[in-house]
């Protein structure tokens, strides 16, 4: 598998586009940011964290990548790995975990201590790739080579035939991201599909992006939210 970083870690948020806009209002949603201690893991160059001090919350952020974290100079960033994090349990009101459990070494030690570091009552937020979604947004490898770009149908091949293709990324279904927190302190306070921004789309054809954005975010209040994008897992910390 080739060992470029982007591939393996994803691409972080680089500019900040109505599509987070929207997420950063679902994660407002379940955790209120003003006068809030939150941890963004898996920050990259800090776009989340930014948006949180500006809405109020004492924002730290943790990436495995010091060429991301050094570009975030003016914030609270730190390189560290999701599966050690450097701060006392209980230290924060909520953590945040975007797009980032599919290429972290182990998910579930990830989570665990996504869980350690918020206090009780807080709540850790989840953003991750879903099985349902009929694209592999990161690409996939044929033939030994990587080929980028959204490839229609990898994720409903067999789990043998998937993970050869997409080494390099997870995807989730319901009940296996569920299982993440399974034996944690924790209860499942919120779990749904959201669809994805359309931001490329929209910028090149705004009549087809708003129409897709209308029909598929009212998909999201029926079952097929089922194919959406991204599962939302929201986990509350108990005592």
């Amino acid at each position: 598998m080739n060992d470029d970083p982007a591939i393996r870690r994803g691409h972080p948020s680089y500019v900040w586009r109505a599509g987070q806009d929207r997420r950063l209002a679902m994660i407002q949603h379940f955790a209120p940011l003003d006068g809030a201690r939150v941890l963004d893991i898996g920050c990259g160059i800090g776009a989340y964290v930014t948006q949180f001090a500006a809405h109020g919350a004492q924002a730290f952020g943790v990436d495995v990548e010091f060429d991301r974290v050094r570009r975030g100079d003016k914030l609270a960033l730190a390189q560290s790995v999701s599966e050690a994090l450097p701060f006392a349990s209980g230290a924060f009101d909520m953590a945040l975990l975007h797009e980032v459990i599919e290429h972290v070494q182990d998910d579930r030690q990830t989570v665990a201590e996504a869980v350690r570091v918020v206090k009780p009552g807080g709540c850790v937020i989840i953003f991750a790739p879903n099985r349902g979604w009929p694209f592999e947004t990161h690409g996939f490898f044929w033939r030994g080579r990587y080929r980028a770009g959204n490839i229609p149908l990898v994720p409903y091949l067999p789990d043998p035939l998937r993970n050869r293709l997409a080494p390099h990324v997870r995807t989730y279904t319901a009940r296996s991201i569920r299982r993440l927190a399974d034996g944690l302190p924790v209860r499942v306070a919120a779990h749904t599909q959201v669809y994805p921004g359309y931001d490329n789309l929209t910028a090149r054809r705004p009549a087809l992006g708003g129409a897709i954005r209308r029909v598929t975010y009212a998909l999201e209040a029926t079952p097929l939210r089922a194919l959406g994008l991204s599962h939302l897992l929201v986990l509350e910390r108990l005592a």
